[in-house]
């Protein structure tokens, strides 16, 4: 039963990925279209991450109330919603309002999903959940390209709203699959931990701030990458919403084979191994070539680097905090990652207005040294800490 709980959680990342890829691939022809700066992408974006980051604070409260299970099925509900209300859009505000409901969906299933897995799973488990999300942004610019080469970008919208309705229905017609797994040892607490509390556990404020920087490098390469192609290597905007998966291909595919050796290695080893190749695939990109084959493989390979680092972070949580302490630090880690995805792509836009989008890899660097610097320091911390609880 394990296992086909596990395939449908992995299906409801799956869902997760569809529409993230979406906004970053289809906007050298949206903004056009409703009549705004290339720059207003980070406002669209800032309006999903803040909606998630209010889901993110509330999920541990949501599932104790609800269960995972409802709090899943709902969410994606929410996202299907988010979704045909972009495909109808025509104007700009239409887009803000339908990104609420987008932004709620997902940080709700985000936090809870991966709460459970770190507790029930292994980290093989964990990094092939965010594989799952990769499956489905990889997707996501190739269903845009169509889209743009054949009909309008609206249409793009809908065909992943029916899929994604689809994914939706299919989980609520299993629920009976989800069973009341045993909580582990330590997993259970009297009383929920707050905000203030977790900020006064060792090694949180670190925890938090490098997952801050992590995750806006991640959106910003994320959201920017098909726009990168567009303004810097001048590729006409079809072409460069496809490009925009190679970034994708390269979080999936890394995902995919870093399962096979993170029981082994270890998290905190993984991630220091993804930061070294998130920065080789950085630095391809101030190389002083005119063709975007270069580019092609460093998006690549970004996304390679970029693999480990996610669900490492989540998956030590337990360890470095406590399994009863999980749950409410995943889902403000998660906050404070959608912090980061909320503001940095908007004002890397800013930045880009004034300076050009040349300056993208000098901004990602800036914020994968902030990353490892702090996580780093977390784990030295913890493992501190874990040491002076066993001589006592």
């Amino acid at each position: 039963m394990y296992g086909l709980l596990l395939a449908l959680i992995y299906l409801a990342f799956i869902s997760m990925g569809l529409p993230d890829s979406l906004l970053g691939a289809g906007w050298p022809a949206m903004h056009a279209e409703v009549g705004v700066p290339v720059s207003y992408m980070g406002i669209v974006s800032m309006v999903i991450s803040g909606g998630t980051i209010v889901s993110s604070l509330f999920s541990d409260r949501l599932a104790g109330k609800f269960g995972t299970k409802w709090v899943t099925v709902g969410s994606v509900f929410l996202t299907v919603a988010a979704l045909f209300g972009f495909s109808f859009s025509t104007r700009f505000w239409m887009l803000i309002v339908f990104a609420v409901p987008y932004g709620l969906g997902a940080g709700a299933v985000d936090a809870v999903l991966n709460n459970y897995v770190a507790l029930h799973y292994k980290a093989r488990q964990m990094s092939w959940l965010h594989c799952s999300w990769g499956l489905g942004a990889i997707v996501s610019p190739f269903i845009m390209g169509f889209a743009l080469t054949h009909l309008r970008w609206n249409e793009g919208y809908r065909i992943v709203g029916y899929i994604q309705l689809g994914i939706a229905l299919l989980l609520l017609a299993t629920l009976p699959v989800w069973k009341t797994a045993k909580t582990p040892a330590g997993a259970e607490r009297k009383k929920r931990l707050s905000l203030a509390g977790a900020l006064k556990i060792k090694g949180v404020p670190f925890l938090l701030i490098g997952f801050f920087a992590y995750c806006a490098a991640e959106a910003t390469a994320m959201y920017w990458a098909s726009t990168y192609f567009a303004e810097v290597k001048h590729i006409a905007a079809e072409r460069a919403a496809e490009l925009a998966s190679l970034f994708y291909i390269g979080i999936t595919a890394g995902r995919f084979l870093c399962g096979f050796i993170t029981d082994r290695v270890g998290d905190r080893k993984m991630i220091v191994a993804g930061t070294c190749v998130l920065t080789c695939g950085i630095l391809c990109l101030l190389f002083p070539i005119g063709s975007y084959a270069v580019a092609v493989a460093a998006f690549l390979v970004i996304g390679f680097g970029c693999a480990p680092i996610y669900p490492c972070i989540i998956h030590s949580t337990p360890q470095n905090f406590g399994a009863g302490n999980a749950g409410a630090i995943i889902g403000i880690q998660l906050a404070s990652a959608y912090t980061g995805t909320t503001f940095i792509p908007p004002l890397f836009g800013v930045l880009a207005h004034l300076f050009g989008f040349s300056i993208l890899p000098y901004f990602l660097l800036l914020f994968t040294a902030l990353m490892i610097t702090m996580t780093e320091l977390t784990f030295f911390l913890t493992k501190k800490e874990r040491a002076a609880g066993a001589q006592k």
